[in-house]
């Protein structure tokens, strides 16, 4: 199963996050926009795991003691590289904490976190072919880079399984752990 940890976002940065998505939207614009029921804040990619390995994630991640944890949504950027547009995430002291309670709790069950630094944020759209580099400068060029959004807190983090298909990806909550 393709796993990966996160948190969910509260509904009205949903609403406020679609509503901009939506008027950034153009016809032919060479991005596959992700739908809301896949946006959240990523604590950790697992990729491919066993059940072996599941079970020992879910016997670490219930022992992760944090309080609940303060989520800003504000700004907008992309990964160039990657083709990714998205809406940025202050890491606040405490997401940086849960992120490496996280990372701690995995190891423990063989898993590596990445390699790169923990830059959070939500996708919400990626640029498809070879003109992904002129796709995201004409959609940045739209776009507000300092847009806000509601903030919120946190109460739990989730485990996800990750289904793909030619439409895109569908997520699957399998197991929830609670904060505070």
């Amino acid at each position: 199963m393709r796993l990966f940890i996160a948190i969910s976002l509260a509904s009205g940065v949903v609403d406020a996050l679609n509503s901009l998505s939506h008027s950034l939207r153009l016809a032919n614009d060479g991005l596959r926009w992700s739908s809301p029921d896949t946006w959240h804040i990523t604590l950790q990619f697992l990729g491919e795991t066993s059940i072996e390995t599941y079970s020992c994630l879910v016997q670490h991640l219930n022992q992760i003691k944090s309080p609940p944890v303060p989520i800003w949504v504000h700004g907008t950027g992309s990964f160039d590289r990657a083709g990714v547009f998205f809406a940025g995430v202050n890491v606040s002291p405490e997401l940086r904490q849960l992120e490496k309670l996280v990372t701690t709790a995995t190891s423990r069950c063989g898993l590596a976190a990445e390699d790169r630094p923990y830059h959070p944020h939500v996708t919400l759209a990626r640029a498809r072919g070879d003109n992904r580099a002129q796709a995201l400068r004409k959609l940045q060029s739209r776009a507000n880079r300092d847009a806000e959004f509601a903030a919120f807190t946190a109460q739990e983090f989730l485990l996800y399984e990750s289904f793909l298909d030619a439409r895109g990806a569908r997520h699957e909550i399998r197991e929830r752990f609670p904060l505070g």
